[in-house]
Parts: C-alpha cells; sequence; structure tokens
C-alpha cells in the first residue's frame, strides 16, 4: 500500500461520516438502504431497489451521485423502449465540407450512475441490452465497443404493486445485481420532517464530498478490508446450504459467495472498521441472497419469503 493509499485508508472513515450526513440533508431515515445502496457502490457492483411509489428512489440515487462526483442518467422503462435508446446508435452527419459521415451518438448508459427505473416495464429484448454493459463495463454497437466511464453503477427500480403488463427479470440477470434492497415507508417523525423540508421556500442541496479519483481508489482499497478464514468458510457454507435447504428450488450462485464477502467488507469499511465482522455477514446475507433463493411452490403456499430462509439459515449456521 502507497502512502496515498494509507492516507485515503485512514482518512476513509471521516469521509463516509461526511457522506452520510451531506445526504440526510436531502433524505429523511432510510438509513439501512443509504447504507447498502453506498456498499453496492464501493463493492462495484449493482444493486434493484424495491420499494412502492413515492418513496424519493430517484432523489436518492440523484443526490447520492452528486456527493460522490458522478454523473447521473435516469432511463424510464416502458415496453415500447428499445435497446438503441439505452446503448445509442449510429447516424450519419454532413460535414461542413459537405460530405457524410458516420457517429455515434452516445445514449444515456454513458453515465456514471444509471437509474434504471421500473425495468420490469421494459422488455426482454431491452432487458438484455444491459447486461453487457452491467458485467463487462462496455456497449458493443455494430462493429465497434465502446468501453464505459469508472466507476458505473447500475441501479434498477421495481414497483411490487402494478405487476400488470410487466416483465420479471428472468434469474439469469437477477444474479447479475450484487444486491436487492428494500426500502419502507417513513414513519410519523420521518414524514413530518419530509414535509417541513419540502414544502418550505427552499429545498435543500447537497455539495460534492468525494471526487471520482477519491471513489475509485475507495473501492481498491475496500477488497484490503480483512477477513478471517473462520468467516469466509461461513459465508460459503450459507451459500451452498441454500442450494439444497427445503423450500428452497434454485440456491444461489458463487456470485453469491463473492458478493457476500465484498459487501461485507464494504460495510466494515464505511462503518470504520478495519476487519469484517461476524455482524457484516449477518446484515448483509439478507440483501445478497434474497432475489438468488427462488422457493418452490409447496413454500409458496405456506406464505415464506425468501427472507424467512434466510434467517432459518443464518440460525442454523450460528451467523
Amino acid at each position: 500500500m502507497t502512502e496515498d493509499q494509507k492516507a485515503v485508508y485512514a482518512n476513509a472513515p471521516a469521509t463516509f461520516q461526511r457522506l452520510r450526513r451531506e445526504i440526510d440533508k436531502v433524505m429523511v431515515g432510510q438509513d439501512v438502504a443509504i447504507e447498502q445502496i453506498l456498499v453496492a457502490i464501493l463493492s462495484g457492483g449493482h444493486a434493484l431497489l424495491e420499494s412502492n411509489p413515492g418513496l424519493a428512489k430517484t432523489l436518492l440515487v440523484r443526490t447520492t451521485a452528486s456527493c460522490l462526483g458522478l454523473s447521473f442518467s435516469r432511463i424510464q422503462c416502458t415496453p415500447d423502449l428499445m435497446p438503441a435508446d439505452i446503448t445509442g446508435t449510429t447516424i450519419i452527419e454532413e460535414t461542413p465540407e459537405g460530405s457524410k459521415v458516420f457517429r455515434f451518438s452516445q445514449g444515456p448508459v454513458f453515465a456514471n450512475v444509471i437509474l434504471a427505473d421500473e425495468i420490469n416495464r421494459a422488455s426482454p429484448k431491452t432487458q438484455s441490452a444491459m447486461l453487457e454493459a452491467m458485467q463487462e463495463k462496455q456497449v458493443t454497437v455494430g462493429n465497434h465497443t465502446y468501453p464505459l466511464d469508472k466507476p458505473f453503477f447500475v441501479l434498477a427500480t421495481q414497483n411490487p404493486i402494478e405487476m400488470e403488463g410487466t416483465f420479471p427479470l428472468p434469474e439469469a440477470q437477477l444474479d447479475r445485481f450484487l444486491l436487492k434492497i428494500f426500502m419502507d415507508y417513513p414513519n410519523l417523525d420521518q414524514e413530518y420532517e419530509i414535509m417541513e423540508r419540502y414544502t418550505a421556500s427552499v429545498e435543500p442541496r447537497v455539495e460534492e464530498v468525494v471526487s471520482k479519483e477519491e471513489l475509485l481508489s475507495l473501492q481498491r482499497l475496500c477488497r484490503d478490508v480483512p477477513i478471517s478464514e473462520d468467516l469466509k468458510k461461513a459465508a460459503v457454507g450459507l451459500v451452498l446450504a441454500s442450494r439444497s435447504w427445503e423450500g428452497v428450488q434454485y440456491g444461489a450462485s458463487p456470485r453469491a459467495s463473492i458478493g457476500l464477502i465484498l459487501s461485507s467488507k464494504a460495510r466494515a469499511f464505511i462503518l470504520g472498521r478495519n476487519y469484517v465482522s461476524r455482524e457484516d455477514l449477518h446484515v448483509m446475507a439478507y440483501p445478497v441472497l434474497r432475489h438468488r433463493l427462488i422457493l418452490d411452490f409447496e413454500a409458496e403456499r405456506k406464505g415464506l419469503t425468501p427472507d424467512q430462509v434466510i434467517t432459518q439459515m443464518l440460525k442454523q449456521k450460528n451467523l
């Protein structure tokens, strides 16, 4: 570790505290969702955000991007959205000399933070257009491949209420999301504070806390957070258990083991600890595994949810 990296590592707890204070100028409550979005960004993964309408999903993502000094792009997914509407397309342009040339016009995916709003409303063909960008950090149009700017983070939202006319994400695409994050309604005091802030003459604003270069350094340093061999084995054991657990038709893939370790390191880093604790694994098991467990018919008939199954597994594994 270089001297510059040591300095960034030492200042990381104070940096994350400033970042949270800045986000809290705009957001009220939603502490778990904010923490898990930061975990996903630090881990270099993507996140699926599920909540009822009107809970400030777009505001949260845009605010986080502003505080991190990142470019932000929002894609409103609809059934008629085409892949080229996301990736961009090649157009014919006339030069001042009168000749015509082909020029690539970038789509909204060319940003650091992408909000794919209501992704389950887009057609499977358009959903698939996000796969290369999410996994390979590049876009291929025609015979040309265009790299995406780093860091690159996709946060896709789903509305659990209106499912008519939607296209549920296939399991292979769900697996490419590091975390599935839930947002819940605010309590009485929080909703009163929201009303006070957003009915005043001046709405709250945020400033950049972390530069793009600093964030890239933090992403690299996040992977250096120590974790014991016992906890590594416990994480892998939990994922393996999901593949043979009663009521689970399809368990988690090896991506879940990688994601559980990386996200636990990121959570420890954000909280100012220089090691991964058992609590980190316990907390991160839910957002890492809940979208990767496919329950069988009998479990669904009994009303079991993936989170309840995860709770059972954590108890058996003493996590």
